[in-house]
């Protein structure tokens, strides 16, 4: 179903962001993710540089390595083109990532280790979703058979996952309608 027509506009940007998946021979798993802006028009950005229509502002990719647990083995990172000369120095402050798991509190990680001027928005935005696309990648092992007493991390997360949903019934039939454990009070 497509968008409703538009007003009348003039495209100014595009950008691309692409993720792959992969189960390597070693059985761990690679999410990479490509980030790729550019303009229609040429521009200029002030004692950086010209760029012509449909030339790469930002090009950058990142492969993660992680473990059937989801933790983060390696990280590399290529940045093929940048519209600043530092850029280039937020590649090897990625590598804290190492150790860091892709669920709950995955944000958060990111923040502390590479946010504000620790390390490049585009590549923390490009992190940030690489969990979706890595628990797309591994399903057979991040949505493998649950534990009876507790549901897998993607339930409750959204619409179709409700824990009250016809979807969960069906699918995660031991889970349908689950309350969490009440916390001990204090």
């Amino acid at each position: 179903m497509p968008l409703p027509t538009p007003v009348s506009r003039k495209h100014m940007h595009t950008r691309r962001v692409e993720y792959r998946g992969f189960l390597r021979e070693d059985g761990l798993w690679d999410i990479e993710g490509e980030l790729h802006d550019s303009k229609p028009h040429a521009f200029e950005i002030k004692g950086e540089g010209q760029w012509a229509p449909g030339e790469a502002v930002h090009h950058m990719c990142i492969r993660v390595t992680l473990d059937n647990h989801m933790v983060v083995q390696d990280i590399q990172v290529a940045m093929d083109s940048t519209p600043h000369e530092p850029c280039i120095q937020t590649i090897e402050p990625m590598r804290r990532m190492i150790g860091c798991r892709m669920g709950g509190g995955w944000r958060q990680a990111i923040e502390r280790n590479l946010g504000g001027v620790q390390g490049c928005t585009h590549l923390r935005e490009l992190l940030y979703n690489m969990a979706t696309a890595a628990f797309q990648t591994m399903a057979e092992v991040a949505f493998a058979a649950p534990s009876q007493d507790k549901p897998p991390a993607h339930l409750g997360k959204c619409l179709t996952w409700d824990f009250n949903s016809p979807v969960v019934e069906r699918v995660y039939p031991m889970f349908f309608r689950w309350q969490p454990p009440a916390k001990p009070s204090a």
